[in-house]
């Protein structure tokens, strides 16, 4: 049998969902396979004529352990400030593809190890209610030192509005009252992600 690695997309798809599964997915890109792309309407055609409920289940399932596993290997071996390509693709893999907003939290310890990651708050399509008392309550429930923020824009733009800098500000300011930094706040599109730290806006 082939090793994993040199197998194709469409191999490995009938590995995880059998081959005439697999050949109706074909033309759909990995990024919507796996909710990682916001446009869906292909893997939505397809999908039509197949049980959905058992794809998305096993699809959801290997994005949710790549996640598990990226998270994981970030809390052993990385502080968060040492590899951030690798924190914003964990991101990425864990809210990017979401069809509605949600605000995570990243605490950190005194070493910026990872402590959890925390979904917060969800919300609709557009926005999302953040409430900063949560917040601080939270930081302090983990005795975290340091905390990123991340929140998804389903509609696959990055550029941060007038509000995302307000409630970063207001977290920011509510935060170090209990001496508890924010180091950045990555919003996260289709394909890309900005984050506040590097565009100077925290």
């Amino acid at each position: 049998m082939k090793a994993l690695a040199s197998m194709t997309n469409f191999e490995l798809l009938s590995l995880l969902l059998g081959k005439v599964k697999a050949e109706k997915l074909s033309a759909v890109s990995l990024p919507e396979l796996f909710g990682l792309c916001a446009k869906r309407h292909a893997q939505q055609t397809l999908f039509q004529e197949l049980p959905v409920y058992e794809i998305d289940q096993k699809l959801a399932a290997s994005k949710i352990l790549m996640s598990r596993a990226m998270e994981a290997d970030l809390m052993r071996n990385k502080t968060a400030l040492n590899s951030p390509g690798a924190v914003k693709e964990y991101l990425r893999l864990l809210i990017g593809g979401l069809q509605y907003e949600v605000f995570v939290a990243i605490f950190l310890d005194t070493q910026h190890r990872i402590i959890v990651t925390q979904e917060m708050f969800r919300g609709t399509l557009s926005q999302t209610s953040v409430y900063p008392r949560e917040v601080v309550k939270a930081a302090l429930a983990h005795n975290s030192a340091a905390v990123i923020f991340a929140h998804n824009h389903p509609s696959g733009i990055c550029d941060p509005s007038q509000s995302d800098q307000l409630l970063t500000s207001t977290l920011k300011q509510a935060l170090s009252l209990v001496d508890v930094r924010v180091l950045d706040h990555i919003i996260v599109g289709e394909t890309s992600t900005l984050s506040f730290a590097e565009k100077g806006l925290i």
